[in-house]
């Protein structure tokens, strides 16, 4: 009874300390401050409601309206707000005129300027209205900014406050700061504020030239409140292609800074549901919590000396950030390693360790780490067969992915239990340790060559050699020391556990189970002790299942939980013929009414690879009608040759109300020295234009505008050139009778979507031949000549 009692003890405590870890990550409410000095989250909320009222895409009305509510804020700061307009092409291949607005706050002695960053266009295409992506992070800026300049305080640097527009089509507001603003090169540090979901706790994640350690101890110096943030996230970060607005800093200016982001809930990234009704105000509140401690230390820190070849290993725990130097990381694997040959020459000096019992150990272990590796991975494929309308879902998790990660996770659980479960001595559950330790010390030097950052990790495996290490020199083993012994790896891998299928997708919950059991492995000490094992195994597989069946009552779509779909009317204006197509893997009855209960698989009738995400192309199409669609009018200004070039200078002009162009050429002809309504790609090095594929550009378009390029090919080259000219306006075009989805549906994001197209090659578009009449004089041999009667005749257009 005693033992019993014990291991629900530990269990619970196990559990109320894992509820700890979470709920000290972020606030866990909104406090009304009453101090002017301090920051409101109520009042951030506020500015979030007004400037996430209505979708406000560049090129949209609402966006001019969202820009001038942000100059007339900061004019009531009493600050000089700046407009500035350009236009850019990004190596995104994405051209448009943005415009900035610009504040600063002059500081009394200022060699380098802290730069609080934000973007305030939404997302196109999806009816995204923006307000965690990123009315959040415009809305934590102006509320800092009020509270700091009521602390009457003059920083010692300058504080430059950019709201860049146009980040969501190519990171172009950036570009065109960093490139071509005066202020840029006094810039010595970035905070910018994003979002990748709408709840949550928002990480901390860096972008640095080199090394990272100067940036780890200024923020450790500043000290927020709730810091999130580990260097295996940082690690991994470098390795994948980056793309907010602090990139185009670090690459272009070779400026560094920090990210704040808010990842959780990702299914409403870039959505009609990123409304104001789906941000977290504890969210919001988190990111305030970080501006400003982070304001009031960088605006008067030494900015000039922020590079360094040194980084450093950080960790956020309940209790304190963690940091030291890489170059620790290989000796503590290797002092792990010599800890452990050093407890098994005690252990079997004391005969205490059985090569029997260990060897055991390594078998059990082993097929229960591949056991529950196999279930994680084939488990979800299987659900995805079940439930193919998660596939819907391009960001790869599902409205009850919390669910499922709570279900596979008690399944690893159970299987650990269950392979554990005729276990029954102290002596043997302490061999059979022997197994995932190992494990464990391998995995460290591993990380140790090629993933640094992840050197925390090795932490937990001291404390892991010490159960092991109590063991050996007692005889004994305690529960109570083994759970108090277990708490570094609870703080260390379980958050992990969580992160990984939200930060990736629930294509991730393999990771999430076998962590799952390598930490099970790991704290063996305290579970191996468990009396009636096979009962906490059948009890969590029960959980499990009851998890996976409330998945199934909540995977169905709703209102704020809603399917999306998506329709576009393409005309091929050069074979006078039109379709329906989509992006959906699963036809709902919406578009079924255009596309027809047995659509076609969509074939190469748009060959061209529109920009998307995840790279999704056209999955069905059908026949369309013909409207009567104004094309664009293309002009050829220039078109000669010289020496080995042909130089050409095409306009294509609107006639009717557009948003986008999509550009393409062969990829056999190659382009050199282009110019999109006067500029340059910002990353181009040379003459020659780099491209992908056969997508050379995509055109957003402002206050219709035409498009003018300015390029060269090879003069004996063929110019095969096509256009697709886009409005989203199909649900509203006049031409075009669509009914409106039902409350259960939204666009689909990431991709062009609800848009009228035409699709033609570009080629000079015909030219009116004037209507020609001649007055034939009748003929007088006595008045006139012939030449007279020639040069009588009289030309009338």
């Amino acid at each position: 009874m005693k033992k019993n009692y014990a291991s629900l003890c530990a269990a619970v405590f196990i559990a109320g300390f894992l509820y700890f870890v979470y709920v000290t990550m972020m606030p866990q409410w909104v406090s009304q401050n009453s101090s002017l000095s301090e920051f409101s989250t109520p009042k951030a909320l506020e500015h979030l409601k007004k400037i996430a009222a209505k979708p406000h895409y560049v090129g949209s009305q609402n966006h001019t309206i969202v820009a001038n509510y942000l100059i007339t804020e900061l004019q009531k700061l009493g600050l000089k707000p700046q407009l500035q307009e350009g236009t850019t092409l990004t190596e995104w291949g994405n051209l448009v005129k943005s415009k900035n607005i610009i504040a600063k706050i002059d500081g009394r002695a200022s060699s380098k300027a802290l730069l609080l960053l934000s973007h305030y266009d939404s997302a196109p295409h999806s009816f995204s209205y923006g307000a965690s992506d990123d009315g959040s992070g415009v809305a934590t800026i102006l509320e800092g900014i009020r509270a700091y300049l009521h602390q009457n305080s003059t920083p010692k640097n300058d504080i430059i406050i950019l709201f860049s527009d146009a980040e969501e089509l190519g990171l172009n507001g950036a570009a065109l700061f960093v490139t071509q603003h005066q202020w840029a090169k006094n810039v010595g540090l970035v905070l910018n504020f994003e979002a990748r979901g709408t709840t949550g706790p928002s990480y901390m994640l860096m972008e640095v030239n080199e090394g990272n350690a100067a940036l780890v101890k200024g923020f450790t110096a500043a000290n927020p409140k709730y810091p999130v943030s580990n260097s295996l996230m940082y690690s991994i970060y470098k390795m994948l292609p980056n793309d907010t607005d602090l990139t185009v800093f670090r690459e272009q200016g070779k400026i560094q800074g920090f990210n704040f982001a808010f990842i959780d809930g990702h299914y409403n990234y870039h959505t009609q549901q990123d409304d104001y009704a789906h941000v977290n105000p504890t969210t919001v509140a988190h990111q305030g919590a970080y501006l400003m401690p982070l304001l009031s230390y960088f605006s008067n820190a030494n900015l000039q000396d922020l590079n360094t070849k040194e980084d450093f290993v950080y960790f956020n725990t309940p209790f304190y950030f963690v940091t030291y130097p890489f170059d620790w990381v290989l000796p503590m694997s290797l002092g792990a390693l010599l800890l452990f040959l050093f407890l098994m020459v005690l252990g079997f000096g004391k005969k205490i360790l059985i090569p029997q019992e260990i060897a055991k150990g390594f078998g059990r272990f082993f097929g229960a780490l591949l056991t529950i590796g196999a279930l994680g991975y084939f488990g979800w494929q299987l659900l995805l067969k079940i439930y193919p309308q998660y596939a819907d879902i391009q960001q790869g998790f599902p409205y009850n992915g919390h669910t499922y990660i709570t279900a596979f996770v008690l399944l690893a659980l159970a299987v650990g239990f269950l392979f554990y479960s005729n276990i029954k001595s102290e002596n043997s559950v302490l061999n059979q340790s022997i197994a995932p330790l190992f494990l464990w010390i391998t995995i460290n030097f591993g990380i140790a060559f090629y993933l640094p950052g992840a050197g925390f990790f090795v932490i937990p495996v001291y404390f892991g050699l010490l159960m092991l290490a109590y063991f050996c020199i007692t005889q004994k083993s305690s529960l109570l020391v083994n759970v108090l012994f277990a708490i570094p790896a609870l703080i260390i891998y379980v958050p992990f556990i969580i992160q990984f299928p939200i930060g990736l997708g629930l294509k991730l919950l393999v990771g999430s189970t076998t962590l799952t059991m390598l930490t099970f492995g790991l704290l063996l000490p305290v579970f191996g002790l468990f009396t009636r094992k096979g009962l906490w195994a059948f009890m969590l597989f029960l959980v499990a299942i009851g998890s996976l069946v409330w998945g199934q009552f909540n995977s169905d779509y709703q209102a704020g939980k809603a399917k999306p779909n998506s329709l576009i009317y393409v005309y091929n204006a050069d074979k006078n013929q039109a379709m329906w197509a989509t992006y959906d893997v699963n036809l709902d009855n919406w578009t079924q009414k255009y596309l027809g209960n047995h659509p076609k698989k969509a074939n190469t009738t748009i060959p061209n690879p529109l920009f998307s995400k995840y790279n999704s192309a056209f999955t069905y199409t059908s026949i369309a009608p013909i409207k009567k669609l104004m094309r664009p009018t293309i002009s050829f200004l220039r078109d000669s040759i010289v020496g080995t070039q042909r130089y050409l200078k095409i306009q294509i002009a609107p006639n009717r109300q557009v948003n986008r162009y999509d550009i393409f050429a062969s990829i056999k002809m190659p382009i050199y020295n282009l110019k999109a309504n006067g500029a340059k790609a910002i990353a181009r090095i040379g003459s020659f234009y780099q491209r992908k594929n056969e997508r050379v550009l995509s055109y957003y378009v402002v206050d219709n505008e035409p498009l003018e390029l300015e390029f060269s090919i090879p003069s004996k080259a063929k110019l095969d050139m096509n256009m697709m000219e886009s409005s989203f306006d199909l649900l509203s075009n006049p031409l075009f009778s669509i009914s409106p989805r039902a409350k259960w549906m939204i666009p689909s994001p990431f991709v062009l979507n609800d848009a009228v197209v035409i699709q033609q090659k570009i080629k000079a578009s015909p030219k009116i031949t004037p209507k020609i009449t001649a007055t034939i004089p009748i003929f007088d041999s006595r008045k006139d000549s012939l030449k007279t009667a020639v040069d009588s005749l009289k030309v009338k257009s």
